[in-house]
């Protein structure tokens, strides 16, 4: 399957009579943003503020975030199974608004959303402060139950994002990246001599407000799966879940999976990247055990040598991590492990839930635990109202003059564990 991912890069964002980009600035129309999200009667109120890198302004409690893409040829539109019909995606050309987002926020849906500084010294945690952002403040219908509400709000971000991504169909971008993966024994044959190498993307499927989709399938009900990596790149993977925000992997991490990235570029040079295999985190010993039997069944199937393994979240899918690895280990596959750490706030605790023997190279994005302050902001976008009950807030986070203090992982994407951040440790 081969995708060209033409990249228009945006400067900044500014509110305008079309939605249009010009110049390297995007300019968005406030009215038909806020009629596309009234079309669903589970939203009762909708605004929309532009953040840009630099301002003092922040933004909570934060949904998800959505970089603005379209589909210009191939088969299928953006986001299949959600906002539009399924159909396989992942071949022809797509744009991408590349520098600008579209973030959903507003009263909070679960207690693990959490928010994103433009500026300031927490600002460095997030990859956010320095995109241009679209911030849609969505209020939902008094009574709506918070599946509903969590469901609207995804669907809002997504069909938003869509209407922006409209705007580069036909331009000309200022980068065009080719990205193919033949069929498995064309591929095979292709570098017959460079290792074999997969990647494993565990998808956050816990259930309770932490669910993620799959050509608008749950993930829960799956089981393991191959799948072309350039699909990811047109929306067949999107967020729906409230987990923590440090490690939240959002529908933006899906289509920019920096491990996809990678992999790519060292594709035919020292590698050959083999696709994706796609498996679920569970809640009950029996499903992770089914889970990691067949993810690992996959690998010796595809006679890979390698796998690179990331994890959404942490405690429960930390189980998950470790079956995955030491099963796949045992297949005769080296694996090598992205993840964060959540050893305490003085780090003298154990880093993971679990562990076992063969996971001896793993690839740390950061601890979420450490404390840090976070000054007030001249604006907010969303409302403060919920810091103390988020994950990494508590009682005294939220200071009379809008301060806060509270854990990293109160930050969007500060520790997301496909290392789309900007934390690591070193090891000694």
């Amino acid at each position: 399957m081969r995708l060209e991912l033409g990249k228009i890069k945006i400067n900044d964002v500014q509110f305008g009579k079309n939605t249009e980009v010009v110049k390297g600035t995007l300019y968005v129309n406030k009215d038909e943003i806020i009629n596309l999200v009234l079309e669903d009667d589970r939203i009762i109120k909708a605004d929309v503020e532009l953040a840009r890198p630099g301002e003092s302004v922040r933004i909570a409690p934060v949904k998800d975030v959505i970089e603005p893409r379209v589909k210009v040829s191939g088969s299928g539109q953006m986001f299949p199974g959600t906002i539009n019909k399924v159909k396989e995606v992942g071949n022809g050309r797509t744009h991408a608004l590349v520098g600008t987002t579209v973030i959903t926020c507003g009263k909070i849906v679960g207690f693990q959303e959490g928010l994103i500084d433009m500026s300031g010294p927490s600002a460095k945690y997030t990859p956010f402060s320095q995109t241009n952002n679209v911030c849609v403040v969505i209020e939902p219908a008094e009574g709506l139950e918070t599946h509903d509400y969590e469901a609207a709000g995804r669907i809002a971000g997504l069909k938003v994002a869509a209407y922006i991504g409209e705007a580069g169909r036909n331009l000309e971008p200022d980068e065009i990246v080719v990205y193919e993966t033949k069929p498995i024994q064309e591929q095979i044959n292709q570098y017959p001599d460079l290792p074999k190498i997969g990647y494993i993307h565990m998808l956050q499927s816990q259930g309770l407000l932490h669910d993620t989709y799959y050509y608008g399938v749950d993930a829960k009900v799956m089981v393991p799966t191959f799948m072309y990596p350039t699909e990811i790149m047109d929306g067949a993977i999107i967020s729906g879940n409230c987990v923590a925000p440090c490690d939240k992997v959002t529908t933006f991490h899906h289509l920019n999976n920096p491990v996809i990235e990678d992999l790519y570029k060292r594709h035919g040079v020292d590698l050959n990247f083999i696709g994706v295999i796609l498996t679920n985190e569970n809640v009950f010993l029996a499903d992770k055990e089914r889970s990691s039997d067949m993810t690992a069944k996959l690998c010796e199937f595809l006679g890979l040598d390698g796998v690179i393994i990331t994890e959404e979240g942490y405690g429960n899918p930390d189980t998950d991590l470790m079956m995955n690895c030491k099963k796949v280990s045992q297949k005769g596959v080296k694996v090598v492990l992205i993840t964060d750490e959540f050893p305490g706030r003085d780090g003298k605790s154990q880093s993971l839930a679990d562990a076992v023997e063969e996971a001896d190279a793993l690839v740390s994005c950061g601890n979420g635990n450490v404390i840090i302050d976070f000054p007030p902001m001249d604006k907010v976008i969303g409302t403060l109202e919920f810091v103390e009950t988020m994950i990494g807030g508590y009682e005294g986070s939220l200071k009379p003059d809008g301060s806060i203090e509270a854990e990293l992982q109160i930050i969007i994407a500060s520790t997301i564990a496909n290392g789309y951040n900007k934390l690591a440790a070193k090891g000694y």
